[in-house]
């Protein structure tokens, strides 16, 4: 394995995507490589109904399917018994009108190179087909055990928890984060979202001085294209969520819109030769989305104490992870590794604090690193053809983008409650000049939207004024106020961090760079950030 030292990578992206398992999306790779863990089509496995009826696992090309199939920590549980065979029977649980056909996509894969951004790189780059989620059940608990090493003793995801007095439970998410150990080393980082960041379910994170560090992606490309040296060293790339241009691949929306923010993401480190020679860009998935995997998850050490709603003593379902970078071999990867696979990485690399037991002894992605110079090989561009940015039904399309997942709702309780945590921590100038302006904006809102009596549920969003959308688009306006506002917050906490000298060095010219970025100011480190950072706040009328 690499030391420290000896690691060429200057910078690491993630991107997670959603719900899909390894079997599903890269067990086809056995073609490639024969002594992979995946799809044998002469032996294909099986799983059965509560009639009997059996469901072997097929080619398909389906790219859209309007169920969603259930993954909590309990459906987990019943697909995971008798050797992986409850996959089909828990997808009946919850689905008990479900047609013959959409029982056989549970345990259907798709043809290698259908994929043209997953498959493209997984045939370029380290395809890792030991890579398990962290605990077996939904994508909040598995984000934030690679974010952050734990999950609080949370093993579920709120839904339709309105009337739940432990609403705010599930945001009780206070644990040191990669993203604190990262700012205390003075380590620049980023994250760069499209709808709304569900990592702001980290306390943390919803800090003003953390707030300010969250970039719309139009932000990422525009990065991509500059100088390598101010490319963040860690950022996190989180996909669209909820709507009409949802691609995060959690069904029901076509998968290829995945595919081309892979392929879009792939494309832009690519065509920066100094960024692309510096970065490992990696790719996963959070959990298998109740799809079929014939692995059974090994068990892991608990990542604390807390045991509030199992006992994480067993990772979850296995996951798509392909290891992006010149910098590492085509090749099939077979080590074990799990979402604290990459902060260990890290926590090594910048000898970072550390982010939980679990992350301490889970097998490091450094051991892939393996060149001494970088490849020259690497795929130029991923393209996708027009064929498949187009859904194949429309139709199809228009009835997914109305549906609302399990996620949505999750995603949603946030919106709420980040609404609530932002009026009652509100200084009196917000509340009374700032509130009132939103009011104000609020109420043109709702006129313009009376104004399309016969389009229902239609609206302008402040984010995108040139397009008229869904209801999504409140969900768009209500994050974007709430970001302006903690953005702006965040001035007088970096002005404090960076006069207090009881603090670590690290940590204040780590706000120095924070003011550089939410500004668009180029403070030079090679004189004195500190006092260019002091001037600057000075000149503009910033006080403690």
């Amino acid at each position: 394995m690499p030391t420290p030292n000896a690691d060429p990578i200057k910078h690491v992206v993630l991107l997670m995507l959603e719900n899909h398992s390894f079997d599903q999306m890269m067990g086809c790779f056995k073609e490639v490589y024969p002594n992979m863990e995946g799809n044998d089509p002469a032996h294909p496995r099986c799983n059965k109904d509560d009639d009997g009826n059996s469901f072997v696992q097929n080619v398909t090309r389906q790219r859209q399917m309007l169920l969603d199939p259930r993954h909590e920590h309990v459906d987990v549980a019943r697909q995971l018994s008798d050797n992986n065979g409850g996959f089909v029977r828990d997808f009946v649980l919850s689905n008990p009108d479900s047609t013959p056909e959409e029982r056989a996509f549970i345990m259907s894969y798709y043809p290698l190179d259908f994929l043209p951004a997953l498959h493209g790189l997984g045939r370029a780059f380290a395809l890792c087909d030991h890579w398990f989620a962290a605990v077996p059940g939904p994508t909040w608990p598995n984000r934030f055990f690679a974010l952050s090493g734990t999950s609080s003793g949370r093993v579920e995801m709120p839904s339709e928890r309105e009337k739940d007095p432990d609403v705010g439970g599930w945001f009780a998410q206070k644990q040191v984060t990669l993203f604190d150990r990262l700012t205390e080393q003075n380590i620049d980082w980023k994250i760069y979202f499209h709808d709304i960041p569900q990592s702001a379910v980290l306390c943390s994170q919803r800090q003003p001085i953390n707030a300010a560090r969250y970039f719309y992606m139009s932000q990422f490309f525009a990065d991509a294209r500059g100088r390598e040296d101010d490319f963040p060293q860690f950022c996190l790339i989180e996909p669209d969520y909820k709507g009409a241009d949802e691609n995060d691949d959690h069904p029901p929306h076509d998968v290829m819109k995945a595919q081309r923010l892979l392929a879009d993401v792939y494309n832009a480190l690519r065509a920066n030769p100094d960024l692309w020679n510096s970065t490992l860009f990696i790719m996963v998935y959070d959990e298998h989305g109740g799809f079929y995997d014939h692995m059974q998850p090994p068990a892991i050490a608990p990542p604390d104490d807390r045991r509030d709603q199992w006992t994480f003593d067993q990772l979850g379902v296995r996951v798509p992870a392909i290891l992006i970078s010149p910098w590492v071999e085509a090749a099939l990867v077979q080590e074990q590794f799990e979402h604290t696979s990459i902060l260990r990485y890290l926590i090594e690399k910048w000898k970072l604090g550390p982010l939980g037991r679990r992350a301490q002894v889970a097998s490091s992605i450094a051991s892939v690193i393996t060149r001494k110079t970088p490849r020259t090989d690497t795929p130029l561009r991923i393209e996708l053809t027009r064929d498949q940015l187009c859904p194949p039904d429309p139709e199809l399309e228009e009835r997914a983008n109305a549906m609302v997942t399990e996620h949505h709702k999750a995603l949603t309780h946030l919106i709420t409650f980040m609404a609530g945590e932002a009026l009652d921590s509100a200084p009196r100038i917000y509340s009374s000049a700032s509130r009132m302006i939103e009011a104000v904006e609020s109420r043109l809102g709702a006129a313009l939207h009376s104004l399309l009596p016969h389009h229902s549920g239609l609206h302008v969003p402040i984010l995108e004024p040139d397009k008229i959308i869904g209801n999504e688009a409140f969900f768009l306006d209500d994050f974007g106020h709430y970001l302006k506002h903690l953005k702006l917050r965040a001035l007088k906490d970096i002005a404090e961090r960076i006069d207090n000298q009881e603090l670590p060095l690290p940590l204040r010219l780590h706000a120095v760079r924070t003011l550089a970025l939410i500004t668009n100011q180029r403070i030079e480190i090679n004189d004195n950030p500190i006092l260019a950072a002091n001037k600057w706040l000075a000149r503009h009328g910033v006080r403690r």
